[in-house]
């Protein structure tokens, strides 16, 4: 995936509007040269037509970046059948690790599920959801998420980055530092989780320590309010969640994703480019952007940065 000759790209990952690029999205990218892109059903259509236009994305930033999708399997998958297999949530497999089973499906799918990715020209995958559930779990996790047992989410999500990782497809982990608590859905509204730092550490916090070790794989921060460490700042947009919490708690040491800046969890801090640049200052490594809103990613592109010297040193496994 990278070399020498690999470009400084931007601290970005952009999206497509289409299933086909326009003009306009094809000089904008060759122009900005963003770190990757990001695809969702609307351009998932047929698997000669997805291959085109991975194709096309790398033609337009001249390597093989990064092309990412969130393909979880069950209610969150960006292909569809009947033009791909469906795969099960990550429920499915936690309810059968609870029992005691050893679930040897869960690597055989989540096998097959990366060698279907590649297949299509998409290298990274937005998943495993490493969120514990609670009793207050909102929907928009539900059962995207394997357990309320935080060693059982720990065991799954690892054996599924593994299956990814040797299939040849980049794990991201998320929601950093956990999304398990949050009784709203942060696409329509701000969370607040008020847990104290010692539950925290106790349960939320566990899986994602799982990976401070584990190479090769990178992390979502979600856009939540976590009071008793940063009352005023969503973890996306504080240096205390990313550098205390998620780099030094955690220890996680992965290259580091926003979520989507559009949701609307951060309607209150400025443009799509100035939560972007927040997200940036604040210690997230790449700033993400999913509704491929042409004048939104010009502008990110003409305000934001290229990925800085540790997002790089990160990217290379260095750091």
């Amino acid at each position: 995936m990278i070399g020498e000759e690999t470009p400084l790209p931007l601290a970005a990952v952009f999206s497509v509007e289409g299933d086909i690029l326009s003009h306009a999205e094809k000089s904008l990218f060759s122009a900005s040269q963003p770190f990757g892109f990001i695809l969702f059903g609307r351009n998932c259509k047929t698997p000669d037509q997805l291959k085109k236009l991975t194709e096309s994305l790398r033609s337009c930033v001249g390597w093989n970046c990064p092309i990412m999708i969130d393909q979880e399997g069950g209610r969150v998958a960006r292909m569809k059948s009947p033009e791909w297999p469906d795969f099960l949530c990550a429920r499915h497999y936690g309810q059968k690790l609870e029992c005691g089973e050893d679930c040897p499906d869960l690597d055989q799918d989540m096998t097959h599920l990366a060698e279907m990715l590649l297949a299509n020209g998409i290298n990274v995958n937005c998943a495993p959801v490493c969120d514990v559930l609670t009793k207050k779990t909102h929907d928009i996790i539900g059962d995207r998420a394997y357990s309320s047992n935080p060693e059982i989410v720990s065991s799954a999500a690892l054996r599924t980055a593994k299956s990814f990782l040797d299939a040849g497809v980049t794990p991201i982990i998320k929601h950093l530092p956990g999304h398990g608590r949050a009784n709203v859905d942060s696409h329509l509204t701000l969370p607040i989780v008020d847990a104290s730092l010692d539950e925290l550490r106790k349960t939320d916090f566990v899986p994602f320590s799982s990976f401070a070790e584990q190479k090769g794989v990178w992390g979502m921060v979600a856009h939540i309010i976590f009071s008793q460490i940063d009352p005023n700042l969503p973890a996306t947009l504080s240096k205390t969640v990313i550098n205390d919490i998620i780099r030094q708690e955690i220890g996680f040491q992965g290259l580091l994703f926003s979520d989507d800046l559009n949701m609307k969890a951060l309607e209150n801090y400025g443009s799509i480019a100035q939560r972007a640049n927040l997200s940036l200052q604040a210690g997230c490594d790449l700033a993400l952007y999913c509704w491929a809103k042409l004048e939104i990613m010009e502008q990110m592109a003409a305000d934001l940065p290229p990925l800085s010297a540790k997002g790089w040193a990160r990217w290379h496994g260095t750091l």
